[in-house]
């Protein structure tokens, strides 16, 4: 602030900045000193500012009227347009005002925005200013609009000045008058998340439907600006929430695109459309995954959102969270259930989107989620063991419970698979060739197929583990069918019964542990030696 101050007063000469000093902290006494020593009381600062316009601002009454004794010009502006008159309205010194319009200010004075003293008394909430402006000023109209059409009644909405919005009413203001941008004092007081000023307005009468120049009503306002308090009084109120602005957004649109989950719980509850498309054919599922709001992305899917719905660019929410890496929102997308065949403008499936990313992990969650949907059409399971009664995930398995089985897995992919047996084994256990593109576009070198074999391994165990299925006995008959009966031959006969028999029972949880010991046994300590 001093700072500022020293590059205001840099034009000064050393004694009117002194002046300026001193009327700032009301020193009357060194006032009067440097006026006895000739100093300039109208020197102005680099800002245009007087001595007035300190003591006027800061409310001295002594340093004012020591000033008006001397007769200081009392309608001299800054830079800003501000003189003694508006700042004395603006800080709500009444005693100044009034000894300013005794001494001859022009009570119609503007700013350069063209604020009036009642604009600035009203914003700032100064109602016995506005008393004496109402009451003993005349030519002061109450309806009087700045620069931006705005009246002191928008002011007091805008800045959330109850009391100051309830004088305006009482002294008979004009409660409909729109601003440039075609704003009530409704929009206004929404915009800037005011409730209790919003619930006067409300009472008063206006018009909630009413739209300014964008097409927005009231219930926008609060929706984009995160008010919650303001969207409940104005639901409360009766405002129709599948309202839709010039481009065809309604408030869930903005509730998404700015990741407020409780405003968009509200709307959802108040019955809004959640698959509502805007003018670039998005709905608010497009712009929560878009703009990574995962919680929110769960709350419209739980609202049952269409999640095959596509934007103008023909993606649909997986397209968009496949192509930007949301895995968080991918799965709870994937768990809900999609269709994957659907294709964007340039034909691509999500596999496809993601695949091309290099989102590995993503591509391979979506290839889960392709596999599973086959199995449970061709399944149909409603048992106590189906998956529906397991938590569901396609994410990348990092559980205690698999870790030795993915760690034989990642020796046998890197080790043992020759060059294109991963591809025999996906075809064996009936990957599509779309699956297997997209898992051989990774590209990490010539020893790349490596890589391949192991996502596709991790790929197939997860559908097995979500089966209940016997992981020893798919795995023999999948190296058995793709000719390597050298690798099966380490996965033994009996423990495939025996695990076979306790997956019957419900123990599938152990029927991976025998996988571990036989094949962590046979592929790692036995001949092929494993470490």
């Amino acid at each position: 602030m001093e700072e500022q101050l020293a590059l205001e007063n840099d034009c000064l000469l050393p004694l009117e900045r002194q002046f300026h000093e001193a009327a700032r902290r009301n020193n009357v006494g060194r006032m009067k000193e440097l006026i006895a020593m000739g100093v300039n009381i109208r020197a102005k600062n680099n800002a245009g500012r007087m001595a007035l316009h300190w003591a006027s601002g800061a409310g001295h009454e002594q340093a004012v009227r020591l000033l008006l004794e001397y007769e200081v010009s009392v309608d001299d502006k800054d830079m800003f347009g501000m003189n003694a008159l508006l700042l004395s309205a603006w800080f709500g010194h009444l005693q100044i005002l009034q000894m300013l319009v005794n001494s001859g200010a022009k009570i119609n004075c503007e700013d350069k925005n063209g604020l009036n003293i009642l604009h600035f008394a009203a914003q700032k909430g100064h109602v016995h200013v506005l008393e004496f402006i109402m009451e003993d000023l005349e030519d002061v109209p109450l309806d009087r609009i700045d620069k931006l059409d705005r009246t002191a009644f928008h002011l007091a909405a805008e800045h959330g000045q109850l009391d100051t919005l309830d004088f305006l009413i009482g002294s008979g203001c004009d409660h409909g008058i729109k601003d440039k941008a075609g704003n009530t004092a409704l929009h206004l007081a929404a915009k800037s998340g005011h409730s209790a000023v919003l619930q006067r307005i409300i009472e008063i009468g206006l018009d909630l439907e009413e739209k300014n120049a964008e097409g927005f009503t009231a219930l926008h306002m609060a929706a984009e600006g995160g008010h919650l308090d303001c969207v409940q009084r104005l639901i409360q109120a009766g405002s129709k929430v599948n309202a839709q602005t010039q481009k065809q957004m309604n408030c869930l649109h903005y509730a998404a695109l700015h990741g407020f989950d409780d405003i968009a719980q509200v709307l959802i509850d108040a019955g809004i459309s959640v698959d509502a498309v805007n003018h670039q054919s998005a709905c608010p599922i497009h712009i929560a995954v878009l703009n990574n709001f995962p919680s929110l992305v769960k709350l419209l899917i739980k609202a049952e959102i269409n999640l095959d719905v596509t934007d103008n660019r023909h993606q649909t929410p997986l397209h968009i969270a496949a192509e930007n890496s949301r895995q968080d929102i991918a799965e709870m997308i994937l768990i809900a259930g999609v269709n994957l065949n659907l294709t964007d403008k340039q034909g691509k499936t999500s596999l496809d989107v993601a695949a091309r990313s290099n989102h590995v992990s993503l591509a391979d969650m979506i290839i889960k989620a392709d596999r599973f949907y086959k199995w449970e059409q061709d399944n149909l399971r409603t048992d106590p063991d189906s998956w529906a009664m397991k938590p569901l995930t396609f994410k990348q398995d990092h559980g205690v419970e698999t870790q030795h089985i993915r760690s034989v897995m990642w020796r046998l992919a890197t080790k043992y698979l020759k060059h294109n047996d991963w591809k025999k084994l996906a075809h064996y256990w009936k990957f599509t060739d779309a699956h297997i593109r997209a898992i051989e576009q990774q590209w990490t070198g010539t020893k790349s197929y490596r890589e391949h074999g192991h996502r596709m391994l991790l790929i197939w165990l997860h559908g097995v583990i979500m089966a209940a299925e016997n992981p020893n006995k798919g795995l023999y008959e999948g190296l058995v069918g793709i000719g390597r009966r050298d690798l099966a031959g380490k996965i033994l006969p009996q423990q495939i019964q025996l695990s076979t028999a306790l997956a019957s029972l419900g123990e599938f949880d152990n029927s991976i542990v025998f996988l571990h010991s036989s094949i962590g046994s046979g592929l790692g300590r036995g001949s092929l030696n494993l470490k």
